[in-house]
């Protein structure tokens, strides 16, 4: 039976493939005989084909042709095919898939990690995150992070220092602080940017905190996708409609900003909603994006009930998103939800299984926390990094506005995925190193099978890492002249996969000693330095030993003199908030001690 299907199936495909001469078929399996699903074939003749389950039938217009086969938790198998031959393609297991490697945001090779206290309040939950330290070049030349390009932290924290409380450590994700920020370094005269793929640009200056110590900018810019031709959006809205969203700041919210995203959609694009509250259900079917009335008479119907079976939730949203799914398109899940899972599978581990068994699908994720008092941070962070995601928080309507509409091509249409960086710096420049921010979870350090796996980079992101850099002493002049001596800090490696294809694309980059005083860089850098220096003293950070608040304040305020971002002000005004919550505390500490 199944042979006759395979000989209908080769009929078919060949009657709309005229100009194919010849036929791949065979079945792929694990190493036990049992038939593999979401298996993603690309061919040397036609680049990516899409996902086969147990068994593919591919025209090839090559007698022998070379076929990639990948599944997540297998060994990439690339072989030559006889196309006159039946196939019987076997993938075998990673060493380690069960349970899966942890997730590394940021690495340096060999390198043993330290412990720290954290704590977190109420009933929210964070992932508990260890600084990352000062390495010896000497030692350890190479590091390397995965770009992450996820803001939700910073909104995060806006919405608990406003509310005037303590902001849990752990909550503190200082490159989510710099992306909310969109921070770009000004651009050399004379440079000349690339037409496609990322661009990078680097600074360096003293750190305001340090006499000796420098700081060094990475700015790396995503290419847009053209917005006269974006492709067609296959969406998903997945819903937590459970008793826990029947709150202002919860469910009311999220209608109204996806009632706001609906008005960006085109004829060509499809919606479907699924919620979840009790039981899990379709609430609309695949709908064109032109019939904007039918889509928001379904958002306005939801109402709250019942538990939080969001493990379950998200298998059917991700079924629903397979039906309409566009092999040229924008195909994308997006959950709304306090991430308080109660019903089903619901610890990290378990979502962790669960999303990666979805990423392979084609299919992407974006996650947008809601609430306060039982906001599950970790879990949705989670669920962003491993299912091929981004993160935002939405504190409130400005926010729903900035994420959905002012950055819509930023949240919802990728240009990367699996994208990280590895720098080698110079011993002869760079004497030790730390990275600020990019720190990881305790557990995954804990993990000797533990990777370092890249992020999905949405259009036209525009992202910043920060190095605190101490200068190998030889290569600075003498004290009060800021000079360096003429050299190369390192080297940047970005690598890359384009959506679609599993190819690697790979770009290098120079670190030039381009040293600028401080007060003399582009408001930009300086801004970046007061959010991250705002982080760590949030953070009680060890490293924020060397300056104040009052530091922090007078940084913001003098980039407020020459900007009137509104974003900006909205960080003065922050950072006036948490002095007097931080500060007042200590006074309260050092009373109870008297």
């Amino acid at each position: 039976m199944k042979k006759l299907l395979l000989v209908i199936l080769t009929s078919i495909i060949l009657s709309f493939t005229g100009r194919a001469q010849y036929y791949i078929r065979g079945t792929i399996n694990d190493e036990h005989g049992k038939p593999l699903p979401n298996v993603k074939i690309n061919l040397f003749s036609k680049g990516y084909i899409g996902l086969f389950s147990g068994s593919c039938g591919i025209p090839s217009s090559l007698r022998v042709d070379t076929i990639i086969l990948e599944a997540e938790g297998y060994q990439l198998l690339k072989t030559a095919v006889n196309t006159s031959q039946f196939q019987q393609f076997v993938l075998k297991c990673l060493p380690a898939t069960q349970p899966p490697p942890m997730h590394l945001s940021s690495v340096t090779k060999n390198l043993l990690a330290s412990g720290r206290y954290s704590f977190v309040p109420s009933n929210e939950s964070y992932s508990r995150q260890i600084q990352n330290d000062f390495v010896t070049c000497a030692e350890y030349p190479e590091t390397g992070f995965a770009l992450n390009v996820d803001r939700a932290s910073y909104s995060n924290v806006r919405r608990m220092v406003k509310s005037g409380s303590f902001v849990p450590p752990d909550a503190v994700r200082i490159e989510e602080m710099l992306n909310y920020f969109n921070f770009k370094l000004p651009e050399e005269e004379g440079d000349i940017l690339p037409a496609k793929g990322f661009t990078c640009l680097s600074q360096v200056t003293s750190a305001p905190w340090s006499k000796t110590n420098q700081l060094l900018f990475i700015n790396l810019k995503a290419p847009k996708v053209d917005l006269t031709n974006l492709p067609p959006s296959n969406l998903v809205f997945l819903i937590d409609v459970s008793g826990s969203m029947d709150k202002p700041n919860r469910l009311p919210l999220i209608q109204s900003a996806f009632k706001l995203l609906v008005e960006n959609l085109r004829p060509i694009d499809t919606l479907a909603i699924v919620v979840y509250g009790g039981d899990i259900g379709v609430k609309l079917a695949p709908t064109s994006g032109a019939d904007k009335k039918k889509i928001n008479d379904a958002i306005d119907l939801l109402a709250p009930n019942g538990d939080t079976p969001g493990a379950g939730a998200i298998k059917a949203a991700y079924a629903e998103a397979a039906k309409s799914f566009n092999p040229n398109g924008n195909n994308r899940v997006i959950l709304a939800t306090d991430g308080d899972f109660n019903v089903g599978e619901s610890s990290e581990k378990a979502l962790e299984e669960l999303i990666i068994q979805q990423r392979q699908s084609g299919i992407y994720l974006t996650c947008l926390g809601l609430g306060m008092g039982n906001y599950k941070d970790s879990k949705l962070e989670t669920l962003a990094k491993r299912g091929n995601g981004n993160f935002a928080y939405l504190d409130n309507m400005n926010e729903a506005e900035k994420v959905l509409i002012k950055e819509f091509t930023k949240t919802l249409y990728a240009v990367a995925n699996d994208a990280f960086l590895h720098i080698s710096f110079n011993p002869r420049m760079v004497s030790s190193y730390r990275l600020i921010g990019f720190d990881n979870r305790m557990e995954a350090l804990n993990d000797s099978t533990a990777q370092l796996e890249g992020g999905e980079v949405g259009s036209g992101h525009s992202l910043v890492a920060i190095f605190e850099i101490v200068p190998v002493a030889k290569n600075v002049a003498p004290e009060g002249s800021d000079v360096i001596v003429a050299g190369r800090y390192g080297t940047i490696k970005l690598q890359y996969k384009i959506p679609g294809n599993t190819n690697t694309r790979k770009q290098q980059f120079s670190v030039p000693a381009n040293f600028i005083p401080f007060d003399q860089t582009d408001p930009a850098i300086q801004q970046a330095a007061a959010v991250a220096m705002f982080g760590e003293l949030l953070k009680h950070s060890k490293f924020a030993a060397g300056y104040t608040w009052d530091d922090v304040r007078n940084i913001v305020a003098n980039v407020n003199r020459k900007s009137d971002s509104v974003l900006d002000k909205e960080l003065l005004t922050l950072v006036d908030k948490a002095r007097k919550i931080y500060t007042s505390g200590k006074k309260r500490k050092r009373n109870n001690k008297d």
